[in-house]
């Protein structure tokens, strides 16, 4: 005869065995639920060029981008993908080198906020793609004029947040820093920078996806390669499955890039993350 504390054990195992599936089996709709979608996505895609029978140099099927993209050699490819990753990262070292120490003095002087933040803004204000053909005068060919339009594209959201991340230190821990002698640049260092390091990387996650699109534009106005000048000489020839492929490159190269500066937030300052 078995004893009731064996049978309960295990009337309670195999009620935990379902309960403990279904957690596994939600937690792996969690996680893979984008690629899902995204999957979704291009097979309704697909079907809908195919049985509206859409002209592919209109919208072409996820297939023929396929294609598209297989008919131009890896060397080629490797050559455009290069020279918009150079453009974008140099473009945004440089924003992020003079943005942050900018926003420092802009949050700790009053004087030197209201004499340059309104020129910021009027900056920020002005069509980067109107302005772009006169730096491109004024620079001359080569990557010079497309760092500075990136730059301009990535530098005033990094000066924004950084600023806002400044100023929202407590007050009562800078007055108490203040009241045991620290130096105003240990008050910046070890106080106020510590607060402002979410604010920072959340501008340096959109600051990074807007170089991709700044070195785009700048290769559109004027560019010998990259794929932004890809993609225009590739549509201006109705080639519309190598620019869709293109594009498709240009977007995982930015969900990459926000990806890698998310993990450096994670690995070098993690206690900045929220605790969810």
């Amino acid at each position: 005869m078995k004893s009731p504390t064996i049978s309960a054990a295990r009337s309670s195992a195999m009620r935990s065995s379902p309960e403990s599936a279904g957690r596994a089996l939600l937690r792996l709709l969690d996680r893979g639920a984008p690629v899902l979608a995204a999957l979704l996505l291009l097979l309704i895609w697909e079907l809908g060029c195919r049985l509206l029978d859409v002209p592919v140099y209109l919208l072409p099927p996820p297939s023929a981008i396929v294609e598209g993209a297989l008919a131009v050699s890896p060397s080629s490819w490797g050559g455009h993908i290069w020279a918009t990753l150079r453009v974008s990262l140099l473009g945004y070292a440089l924003a992020v080198m003079i943005g942050i120490p900018l926003a420092v003095a802009l949050a700790n002087s009053r004087l030197l906020s209201r004499t340059l933040y309104p020129m910021l803004v009027v900056v920020q204000s002005t069509p980067i793609v109107a302005v772009a053909p006169i730096i491109v005068v004024v620079l001359g060919a080569g990557d010079a004029p497309r760092i500075v339009i990136t730059f301009l594209i990535t530098f005033f959201p990094i000066v924004v947040s950084t600023v806002t991340g400044l100023m929202s230190t407590p007050p009562e821990l800078l007055e108490l820093s203040r009241s045991l002698g620290a130096s105003r640049w240990r008050e910046i260092r070890n106080i106020q920078l510590p607060f402002a390091v979410p604010h920072i990387f959340s501008a340096l996650r959109i600051s990074i996806t807007l170089a991709i699109i700044g070195a785009v534009v700048a290769e559109f106005v004027a560019a010998e390669n990259g794929l932004g000048f890809f993609i225009a000489f590739s549509t201006s020839f109705f080639k519309v499955p190598q620019a869709f492929a293109a594009l498709a490159i240009l977007v995982t190269i930015s969900l990459i890039l926000f990806r890698l500066v998310a993990m450096i937030q994670k690995w070098w300052f993690p206690w900045s993350l929220p605790k969810s």
